[in-house]
């Protein structure tokens, strides 16, 4: 604690804004898989409830179409505008987008309105990781990711929590519009406490100590003649392995978490007869765990390091360690036949265990490329995850509507669950032959 008051903790309240930022992020977009049943009985969804599911499907697939296309627009955007606006715009745009929800009347208007979620949501983790790299040492952006990656599992939180009880109270529009009208809050607050190491440093409002520690192991953002580096091509970062590496593990195991994001409420009610609030606390507890898990995630490669290890060894074990566990899913019906709450706990530490990996592949952006590359790098990646979500998204629809029409939607459930329990494996050994090492490489 002393040391920490010496240095100074202004980079803490960095970190705790991105978490903020973070968690309406995922708030705003789960919104529409807890209200789906009452956008079923409102006839949103037709009068046929044999193409439910490949509507929803559609619906999924049509903000992660969007997401991906943002992926690449945001990381662009936000590396040459920088963090401060970038992050500002894009919180804005989804706000706005997810406010919009509240008028849309059938499976076109809120193919509409996800799409324009989309788009800007897509700046988030872009975002996020860029001002992880400006504010924190190396050794220290793991956990600062975990934390703040952390808050996709308190939106997932307090989503089914308050959203279910605004939809019967005051009508499902009013859910949406609440919930959107949260990011407009944020970003006073954005504005107002957020700006780079340097100018917070220049304003007084940065002590001297931690600027340095902060920037103990960074590289510089000009070259030796004075002139700023400049911004590196999206053409020429795909000729990166490294690239690449974080491109696949995205588009393997992103998936996972898009699955059990926009279905866990649907396989609540197909298993287990739950609807409406009832889902709140299965939910609640699912994403409670993957709090830990993302946290976790962040400590434990610090851990490595801290005892000894390299860098590259201490992430590339804790990422191993992580993607062993949502081999357990395969499990996760059959025990979840004896109690629902076995089912409930497997996906739990699954999605602890993604949150984990999470808050690890992002920092390897930070680990393999210069500051000036993170936020394109990252929206490379999130293409590939919002692409590897749509892939799981259409197979999902037309699976678990073929196996309602045959009377078992289960199997569906259960081809899924072998999906996400071997994601993480395969996607950990591309990486590993892709890139041995985490190693900066040397930009032109």
């Amino acid at each position: 604690m002393k040391q920490l008051e010496k240095i100074g903790n202004y980079r803490w309240t960095i970190c705790a804004l991105v978490f903020f930022a973070t968690t309406i992020n995922y708030l705003d977009r789960q919104v529409i898989s807890l209200l789906k049943p009452y956008l079923e009985a409102d006839g949103v969804f037709g009068t046929d409830p044999s193409h439910y599911e490949s509507i929803y499907a559609n619906l999924v697939i049509a903000f992660q179409v969007a997401y991906a296309a943002g992926m690449l627009l945001m990381g662009g955007i936000i590396d040459r505008f920088g963090t401060k606006i970038g992050y500002a715009l894009s919180l804005f745009g989804w706000s706005l987008a997810a406010i919009g929800h509240a008028f849309a009347k059938s499976p076109f208007g809120f193919g509409v309105a996800r799409a324009a979620l989309g788009v800007p949501e897509a700046g988030n983790f872009p975002a996020a990781i860029k001002t992880t790299a400006e504010w924190f040492p190396k050794k220290e952006r793991a956990l600062a990711t975990g934390i703040f990656n952390s808050g996709t599992n308190v939106g997932a939180i307090v989503a089914p929590i308050v959203v279910p009880l605004i939809a019967i109270t005051l009508g499902w529009q009013m859910a949406f519009i609440i919930t959107g009208a949260v990011g407009l809050i944020w970003l006073f607050f954005w504005q107002v406490m957020y700006d780079t190491p340097e100018k917070k440093l220049a304003k007084g409002q940065l002590k001297q100590s931690e600027y340095d520690h902060i920037m103990s192991d960074k590289e510089e953002t000009v070259a030796a003649d004075g002139k700023e580096f400049k911004k590196v091509s999206w053409l020429k970062l795909l000729k990166y392995k490294q690239t690449w590496a974080f491109f696949l593990g995205k588009l393997l195991t992103d998936p996972v978490w898009w699955f059990f994001l926009f279905w866990l409420p649907a396989f609540l009610k197909e298993q287990y007869g739950l609807t409406g609030t009832q889902v709140s606390f299965p939910i609640a507890l699912v994403y409670t765990m993957t709090t830990f898990g993302s946290i976790l995630g962040g400590w434990l490669p610090k851990y490595f390091i801290e005892h000894g290890m390299d860098a590259n060894r201490a992430r590339k074990k804790s990422m191993f360690i992580y993607a062993l566990f949502p081999l357990l899913v395969l499990s996760a019906q059959y025990l979840g036949s004896f109690n629902m709450w076995f089912a409930v706990i497997i996906i739990g530490i699954a999605a602890s265990a993604h949150q984990a990996w999470s808050a690890n592949i992002f920092t390897t952006v930070s680990d393999m490329f210069p500051k000036r590359a993170i936020a394109s790098v990252t929206g490379i990646g999130g293409m590939a995850g919002a692409v590897g979500g749509i892939m799981i998204a259409k197979a999902a629809g037309m699976l678990f509507d073929h196996y309602k029409a045959m009377g078992d939607i289960r199997i569906g459930y259960g081809i899924m669950f072998m999906i996400c329990a071997t994601a993480y494996i395969i996607a950990w050994v591309v990486m590993h032959l892709l890139v041995p090492k985490f190693k900066k490489i040397e930009l032109d």
